[in-house]
């Protein structure tokens, strides 16, 4: 059964480069970022796992864990985490979920039930474990984006994303099309003009469905 919006994520146990987690305990009450890679000493993932590492400090502000997931073993994610280190100059301070059984990419949807890791394998064999998910602190998915190998992920896009999400978490709001933080949002349709005037001050009325409010700080 595929992972959908709103679903609760798969609670699971792991050996990571950083020790032995339950993943539901771990996330505990924060935002979590879970992203996954088909291979160790990539190309780019390496550059993805640097550009995770250099935002450290936006990931502390939004309350954010992140955590990486790759198909090989805990050995294997501490070397690499040498040459992501040394390429991208920050520390990764995040853990690796060593999901050599395929637990995970399963769990997740990733691969499907039947996959396995045959001897001399390629990166092609986990090419679909390239996702990225959003995880609230309810435990349920928010949000989640696959990426072929030949695409780097865009973790400006995945920190907008974040933002918003954050913005309208039990909320009544959405944001609009290119929105980013500050910028005026959606009323929610759960609302009347007046309940929405009430809550969120001056509105907008471009079409009666679509109004506009200021973000709310």
């Amino acid at each position: 059964m595929a992972l959908r919006i709103n679903d609760q994520v798969p609670n699971f146990t792991a050996d990571t480069d950083q020790g032995a987690i339950n993943f539901h305990d771990w996330i505990g009450n924060s935002w979590v970022i879970l992203f996954s890679h088909p291979k160790d000493f990539t190309p780019v993932c390496t550059t993805e796992f640097g550009a995770v590492a250099k935002l450290s400090e936006e990931w502390a502000k939004r309350n954010t864990k992140v955590i990486g997931v790759s198909v090989d073993g805990v050995e294997d994610h501490k070397k690499w985490k040498k040459d992501i280190e040394g390429f991208s100059g920050a520390t990764a301070g995040f853990p690796i979920i060593a999901d050599e059984g395929l637990v995970v990419s399963k769990a997740f949807d990733m691969l499907p039930a039947e996959a396995y890791l045959p001897d001399g394998r390629t990166v092609a064999h986990t090419a679909t474990v390239r996702s990225v998910f959003i995880i609230g602190p309810d435990k349920n998915l928010k949000l989640s984006m696959t990426y072929p190998m030949s695409v780097g992920r865009n973790f400006a896009e995945v920190i907008r994303a974040l933002d918003a999400l954050q913005l309208t978490f039990n909320a009544p709001l959405a944001t609009p099309a290119n929105w980013n933080v500050g910028q005026d949002v959606v009323v929610a349709l759960s609302l009347d003009n007046d309940q929405a005037r009430e809550k969120y001050g001056e509105i907008d009325i471009k079409l009666p469905y679509l109004r506009m409010a200021k973000s709310p700080k």
